[in-house]
This record gives C-alpha cells, sequence and structure tokens, in this order.
C-alpha cells in the first residue's frame, strides 16, 4: 500500500481549516464575536462553511478532471461527465436557507467521495485516494452538520 504523499497529506489536513472554524463558530458565540469583530461576519459560522464547500466541491471537479485524462475512449468520455457533478451540484443545489444548503452540500461531499471511489476503482487515481479522500471527507462532513442541526 503506497503511503499518502507527505505535501497532500499537510495540505488537504489544511484545507479542512475553514470547515473546523465555520463549526467552531457556529458552535462558539463567543468565538463567532471575536470572528467578526477581526475578520467580518463573511468568515464565520454557517457562511464560511458553505462558501469554502461550495469552492471545494469545484476544486475537486478539476481534479476528478485530471483523472479522466488518464483514460480513454468510453471510460474517459464517462469520466468527463462525471468529473463536472460536482461543481454543477454546488451551483445549483447550494443555495437557499444556511441548513438546506448544508444538507445539499453533504451530499455533494458523499457524492464526491463516490465519484473519488469511481476514479480510484478505475485505475486513474492514485493508490493512495481513497484513503486519503475518505478522511478529509469524514472531518467534512462532521463540521457540516453544525449548520444542518443548527
Amino acid at each position: 500500500m503506497e503511503p499518502i504523499p507527505r505535501t497532500a497529506l499537510i495540505l488537504g489536513v489544511a484545507g479542512l481549516f475553514p470547515f473546523v472554524w465555520g463549526a467552531a463558530t457556529g458552535l462558539l458565540p463567543g468565538l463567532a464575536g471575536w470572528g467578526a469583530q477581526y475578520m467580518g461576519p463573511l468568515f464565520i459560522g454557517s457562511y464560511v462553511s458553505l462558501t469554502y464547500g461550495t469552492v471545494i466541491l469545484s476544486f475537486m471537479s478539476g481534479v476528478l478532471w485530471g483523472f479522466a485524462t488518464k483514460a480513454s475512449g468510453p471510460e474517459a468520455a464517462t469520466g468527463y461527465i462525471l468529473s463536472v457533478a460536482p461543481a454543477l451540484w454546488a451551483f445549483f443545489m447550494v443555495n437557499g436557507s444556511a441548513g438546506d444548503a448544508a444538507v445539499n452540500l453533504f451530499a455533494g461531499f458523499l457524492g464526491l467521495l463516490l465519484l473519488d471511489w469511481h476514479f480510484w476503482k478505475m485505475g486513474t487515481a492514485p493508490d493512495w485516494w481513497l484513503r486519503f479522500r475518505a478522511g478529509l471527507t469524514g472531518v467534512v462532513l462532521i463540521c457540516l452538520l453544525v449548520p444542518i442541526l443548527g
């Protein structure tokens, strides 16, 4: 089993910070007040979680597109079609009330994990990819429970 590259792991974990920050400021009013005072209201609570989550789903579409380029024929065509799904999902589904948007974002990250599995199973994603993505997605989903249940 190939290890997760150190740089990918460090950057992946660092990329969780906005999700964790959004959840923490959604749960802790004092921290939210501090964040609003020093960073502004756009960088606390569900707003930061939903905005950043939308960006990440779109970013992951690009990653999946890259995996699709490693396939050929019908597999490549299917890969290209599937790779745009997370960005389109984010664009069309992450809107409305914070709770509804968070539910749709949660579903989008679950769907993304299925797409990660698909490309990993196809052999176009690295051996370590699914372990890496499953761990990151788990943290994201836990963080998104805050605006869903809030």
